[in-house]
């Protein structure tokens, strides 16, 4: 079983642990930085240089896949936070998550989805490289007159735990791919097992008020999420993309690098504002392994039909 299908029952689990015994992981806090910098070296080591020959391919489709990904999401977060009531702390945790890149395991769930892996692997590393300076513009625009946002010091730190981890992957991947074998398979379940023990860690800091919390932020996360797939499907669509084309936007788009909103949010703002990306975590995943499976099913019954 894949690391990104584990991912949601590990994350369930540790959360189940992170409630019962919050002391156990609450001493971790200052481990989220580290333990995502391991995440986007992991995630580096899966690119090699001709990837980025990849986007110059295809500048149309990254640019529909990166204005959506950027210019859908933090509204739609702002919008259901508004919609839900979600406090203050919960509202730039939302907004900080919608201006977030695409997630590390949207690669995994396009490729279960029978999508266009090429594409997504280059919207992936496009709005991860673009995130240095859009995510912390993002979230100073929409809110940045209620709350201080310090976007210097978070294009900075967005810089070390995103562009060095992955220039180092992706230099290792290129001088080293041979000797790196084992390691590049092992890295995924290392990655997931880092982003599973992130969320335990937030879940442990606001295990005060998490039922009072989760509900309101739950259901803000559904409809963030069920907004960014649809919208990333159907504007595809009508934009007259072929169908591997639309189920990859919409992964994209609706997978955010939660893990990046976490550690962001409990640096520069609170741990309560930091729990939307813990639980969108648990949630993206599982409603892309189901859109996977749900468009892998499609294409398996078409295909019987056509040879049958």
């Amino acid at each position: 079983m894949s690391a990104t299908l584990l991912f949601p029952l590990g994350a369930v689990l540790i959360s189940i642990l992170a409630l019962v015994q919050p002391d156990i992981l609450s001493p971790f806090k200052g481990a989220i930085v580290p333990l995502l910098g391991i995440v986007m070296l992991g995630m580096g080591m899966t690119l090699r240089p001709e990837n980025f020959l990849e986007i110059l391919k295809r500048p149309r489709m990254i640019a529909i896949g990166v204005s959506l990904q950027f210019l859908l999401m933090p509204a739609i977060a702002m919008i259901v936070s508004h919609l839900f009531g979600l406090s203050e702390a919960m509202m730039v945790g939302m907004v900080l998550l919608g201006s977030c890149p695409g997630g590390t395991a949207s690669n995994v769930i396009c490729y279960l989805a029978r999508g266009d892996l090429a594409l997504s692997i280059s919207l992936t590393t496009v709005s991860t490289l673009m995130a240095v300076i859009m995510t912390p513009v993002l979230t100073w625009i929409y809110v940045g007159q209620s709350v201080e946002v310090p976007v210097v010091n978070m294009i900075i730190n967005i810089f070390k735990i995103i562009l060095l981890p992955v220039s180092v992957g992706i230099a290792l991947n290129h001088y080293f791919s041979r000797q790196l074998g084992i390691v590049k398979k092992v890295f995924p379940f290392v990655s997931a097992l880092a982003i599973v023990f992130i969320i335990g860690i937030i879940v442990s800091l606001n295990r005060s008020q998490f039922f009072l919390l989760a509900l309101p932020v739950l259901a803000a996360i559904f409809w963030h999420n069920f907004l960014g797939l649809l919208s990333g499907y159907y504007v595809s669509k009508i934009l007259g993309l072929d169908e591997r084309q639309c189920r990859t936007i919409a992964i994209e788009v609706g997978m955010q690098n939660s893990g990046l909103a976490v550690a962001l949010a409990h640096s520069y703002f609170s741990a309560a504002a930091a729990l939307p990306g813990a639980l969108f975590s648990i949630w993206h995943n599982i409603t892309g392994s189901i859109m996977a499976g749900i468009w892998s099913a499609r294409d398996l019954k078409k295909s019987k039909s056509l040879h049958g």
